[in-house]
């Protein structure tokens, strides 16, 4: 009787999955000890099977095929969702830069990108792939608003959440949910926990 690799529904994107380098134990091998691989996701009508080749011996070279069952690719999927979340922050104040990266990065789940040329945002957003944008407004030679039409143009990036720093609005019109050009803003000074809880609200749910 051939064997069935088990169906698998996951709960964050293939893309997210498909193609990462993975530590698990292989238990049903009958391995427990770690091991190495690289995932490698399978679309069928009713679901997906998830697998993972690793070595099981040196001489000769062996390796094996892994297929993870559900609770596996429930663990694994809440793995990779712990990973860094990918922070670009534009505006032409290095100092006010630099200190928000300082403290979002110390958050412990951010990592962050500096851009003070707003001129560069768009190709800095098309190298780094945040999954979030900070944006100053009023910056020389081009705005925040301009980058925000570049990103929006791009089919690459236009799903980014974006979020307006601004010392244009007050403190308590940005805490009634005040939108510019339809993005969320939060006044300067920046209140890093109200930063992170526009970032955390802006992001996708993954599960």
């Amino acid at each position: 009787m051939s064997y069935s690799p088990p169906t698998v529904n996951l709960p964050i994107p293939a893309d997210k999955i498909d193609g990462q380098t993975m530590t698990f134990r292989p238990v049903r091998d009958g391995i427990d000890s770690e091991v190495s691989g690289v995932i490698q996701v399978v679309e069928r009508a009713n679901g997906f099977n998830v697998n993972a080749s690793y070595v099981v011996g040196q001489d000769p070279p062996q390796s094996h095929v892994y297929w993870f069952d559900q609770s596996e690719i429930d663990a694994i999927a809440r793995s990779l969702i712990k990973e860094k979340r990918r922070i670009l922050i534009v505006d032409d104040d290095r100092e006010s830069t630099h200190l928000v990266k300082i403290l979002l990065e110390k958050a412990g789940h951010y990592l962050v990108l500096e851009e003070n040329d707003a001129s560069k945002a768009h190709q800095s957003a098309r190298n780094f792939r945040p999954d979030a944008i900070l944006l100053d407004i009023m910056m020389p030679e081009t705005d925040g608003a301009e980058v925000a039409a570049q990103i929006e143009a791009d089919l690459e990036l236009r799903s980014t959440p974006i979020i307006f720093l601004t010392a244009l609005v007050t403190m308590p019109e940005a805490k009634t949910g005040l939108r510019i050009e339809g993005h969320r803003s939060l006044a300067k000074p920046i209140n890093i926990p109200e930063l992170i809880n526009q970032i955390e609200e802006s992001l996708p749910r993954a599960l």
